[in-house]
């Protein structure tokens, strides 16, 4: 007779082994890239062919009532493949790096521990690299209102003050840092000020007990432009106007930093202040979609910071000239060798 234990034991192990691989490698297949590139086109062949189960790592996707402008999977294709990490809080709440790294490696161990293969998908560097490189992050929880004694001195003296004060206490920090990226001084300073100790002695980087496979999106820089285009006029005809309405009747304002990612920031013009009526629609909605095109060609620029195409660990993959099927056969390669 065998346990209960025993008996889930095997079924995970026999649900690893048809893709090629066992448990015990413990392995995390990330996919990167720029936004539009085609990441959840992607996630969803490998999850249905390889029995894998995708964990966002998009942090516009974490914020419940705005879903078209973060282009979240839909329902439908999160009906056909479970995801992790999407709609875990409220626009006017935060979700930090440690708090996401956190949620990211128990999600990962769940769907391990349930047989199946954790996909890491998602374009927002940052929250990535603190899951893949294992980020050693301080667990010092926000200040508000040191934070905004902090960030009035820097807009009272400068923000060169601000980093002055931070080179007395963490001169590796100051160096880090650039004194125009008042946010991370403040934070770097909030760090200092709570613990004691420099925020970069609390820091490094403890790898993670997976097997990383990391497989990079990219394209033509000028065609990915168009697509990221094309999928923003879907977003307006979806009714990116109307989400945007919606979550200002709910009291969500424009100084969240939710609403201040790309898509969501430029509309603020078309409404009146924090109401849901609109000021002016027409010639303005025109000038407006401009500077969200040109936003999204920035973002992606800085995505590709991030991503960088010289990094050995990523395998990139041109979208125009590789099929799902052939990257689906790179896959299925690595997960033998690690059986």
């Amino acid at each position: 007779m065998t346990s209960s234990g025993e008996e889930g034991k095997r079924d995970r192990d026999e649900s690893l082994s048809s893709s090629g691989l066992s448990f015990s490698a413990s392995p995390l297949v990330v996919i990167i890239g720029p936004t539009a590139v085609g990441k959840t086109s992607l996630s969803l062949h490998l999850a249905e062919t390889l029995g894998g189960e995708i964990i966002s790592a998009d942090s516009r996707s974490f914020y419940r009532g705005m879903d078209i402008g973060t282009a979240k999977p839909t329902a439908e294709e999160r009906a056909r493949i479970p995801h992790h990490l999407i709609d875990i809080a409220e626009p006017d709440e935060t979700v930090g790096l440690a708090e996401y790294q956190d949620r990211a490696y128990a999600a990962i161990d769940g769907v391990l521990a349930r047989g199946k293969l954790p996909l890491l998908v998602g374009g927002t560097g940052q929250y990535v690299q603190a899951v893949v490189e294992g980020w050693r992050i301080p667990r010092v929880a926000p200040h508000p209102d040191l934070r905004e004694e902090l960030e009035a001195k820097a807009e009272r003296e400068s923000p060169y003050a601000l980093h002055d004060w931070l080179k007395e206490l963490d001169p590796q920090a100051a160096e880090d840092i650039h004194p125009h990226n008042v946010r991370r001084v403040v934070r770097a300073l909030e760090v200092c000020l709570v613990t004691g100790r420099p925020i970069s002695e609390q820091q490094g980087k403890t790898p993670p007990p997976y097997n990383i496979l990391q497989l990079g999106l990219t394209m033509d820089r000028d065609e990915l432009y168009e697509r990221a285009d094309r999928r923003l006029d879907l977003m307006l005809e979806a009714g990116l106007l109307d989400e945007v309405r919606q979550l200002l009747e709910q009291g969500y304002h424009w100084h969240l930093p939710a609403m201040s990612a790309v898509g969501y920031a430029e509309l603020k013009p078309l409404f009146k202040g924090h109401t849901p009526e609109f000021a002016e629609e027409g010639a303005e909605l025109e000038e407006v979609i401009k500077e969200i095109r040109s936003d999204l060609r920035r973002f992606i620029r800085h995505q590709y910071n991030w991503f960088s195409l010289d990094d050995p660990d990523i395998h990139w993959f041109d979208v125009t000239e590789t099929s799902h099927q052939e990257i689906e056969t790179f896959v299925r390669g690595w997960l033998r060798q690690l059986s």
